[in-house]
């Protein structure tokens, strides 16, 4: 970015989700963001250089309306409420809905295009796309796909929202509750029944309970689980919430190669 260069697109930027804020970090935009939410950890500097204003379903608003933001950009309906607040403040708000991979390429184009970077953001989702069409071609070579049983929450149990799930047949094993990955709503990806993930026998369990730690042992211990195969391998593995359930940079980088990482070890121990 030329320093001397006029700025364009919009100057004052209020993110209410991380995704957001680790894309204008890469993009090298970051210097237009003046608010962010409060559990941002990606990256790290932006806790230190912004001031966070929001939780994820509320927010400060007098301090947000303070920072007089051309646009708050913020994700998904559960943020419905904090919008119209902001919206009645009288602030310009942008909230994105994506849930697959396309649409989270969509959403980074849609920002990218805002601060006036797109051939930067080309650039950098040509780069990972390649690097997904790398990892699968690798899995390609396995003998077999892993079956895999991604929980999100675990009280109740909820199964992987649809970019997870498209993500771990990228790292190279197959969701074992593909029809709970096209519903949107957490609420529609209960495991209603908990002796289902036994009967569908996963061989590698990812949990990722949505910012709290997951517990290997808890799930270990659930009745009946004692005979699921990844159970018996010791194959449970946790992904930190803010590398995989965050719609962004980092589930398209951190979060599939961590998942490739333990399919791939799996695939080689049974070649």
């Amino acid at each position: 970015m030329n320093p001397s260069a006029p700025v364009r697109g919009v100057q004052r930027i209020v993110a209410l989700t991380e995704e957001t804020t680790e894309w204008l970090y890469l993009l090298g935009e970051q210097q237009r963001l003046v608010g962010i939410s409060g559990y941002t950890v990606r990256p790290r500097q932006a806790r230190q250089e912004k001031p966070r204003v929001s939780s994820f379903l509320d927010g400060r608003i007098d301090r947000i309306v303070s920072l007089e933001p051309d646009l708050v950009i913020g994700f998904s309906d559960m943020q419905a409420a904090l919008a119209d607040k902001l919206i009645r403040a009288g602030l310009d708000v942008l909230v994105t809905n994506q849930r697959s991979v396309a649409e989270i390429f969509a959403t980074l184009r849609l920002v990218a295009a805002l601060v006036d970077a797109q051939d930067r953001a080309e650039a950098w989702i040509a780069r990972c796309r390649a690097r997904h069409a790398e990892i699968a071609a690798a899995a390609a070579h396995w003998p077999r796909r892993p079956r895999v049983y991604f929980e999100e929450w675990d009280e109740p149990m909820i199964s992987a929202i649809r970019w997870v799930s498209e993500l771990v047949a990228v790292a190279g094993g197959d969701d074992v509750f593909p029809e709970l990955a096209a519903q949107a709503m957490g609420s529609d990806r209960v495991v209603a029944d908990a002796a289902e993930p036994v009967r569908r026998a996963p061989e590698v369990i990812f949990g990722s309970w949505c910012g709290k730690k997951f517990r290997p042992e808890k799930v270990a211990a659930r009745a009946g689980w004692s005979e699921v195969p990844a159970v018996r391998a010791l194959e449970l593995h946790e992904i930190k919430s803010c590398d995989i359930l965050q719609p962004g940079p980092a589930a398209l980088t951190d979060g599939v190669e961590q998942m490739h990482r333990v399919l791939a070890r799996w695939a080689a121990l049974r070649g």
